[in-house]
């Protein structure tokens, strides 16, 4: 059975920085797309990161350009998401997701096809 579990959500500062791990157990990811989602309150899910299995191609929403960076230890079977320069209008939960895929598409900043349960991550302004 896939599972993927998120940890180190927390409430911190506007300004501050937090980061976020995913760990996948039940298969290995190693050369899969692995992204972060997140979901505020009141709104619909949205793409936050996304990286390639190699590790070699990411991509990132427009709002967290700059400011988020993901990463991968594909070893470990993990995926990171270094969070800096937070905004309360990163207040969301974020969750970790896994695709079947390897390469990032267009669909992959809609869904994927496995996730996390995801982690709050709040931001006081």
């Amino acid at each position: 059975q896939v599972q993927l579990v998120e940890s180190g959500g927390g409430l911190v500062q506007a300004g501050g920085s937090l980061r976020l791990s995913c760990a996948a157990s039940g298969r290995t990811f190693s050369r899969n797309l692995m992204a972060w989602f997140r979901q505020a309150p009141g709104k619909e899910r949205e793409f936050v990161a996304a990286i390639t299995g190699s590790g070699g191609s990411t991509y990132y929403a427009d709002s967290v350009k700059g400011r988020f960076t993901i990463s991968r230890d594909s070893a470990k079977n993990t995926v990171s998401l270094q969070m800096n320069s937070l905004k309360g209008e990163d207040t969301a939960v974020y969750f970790c997701a896994a695709d079947s895929n390897r390469y990032f598409s267009e669909r992959a900043r809609r869904t994927m096809d496995y996730w996390g349960k995801g982690t709050l991550v709040t931001v006081s302004s």
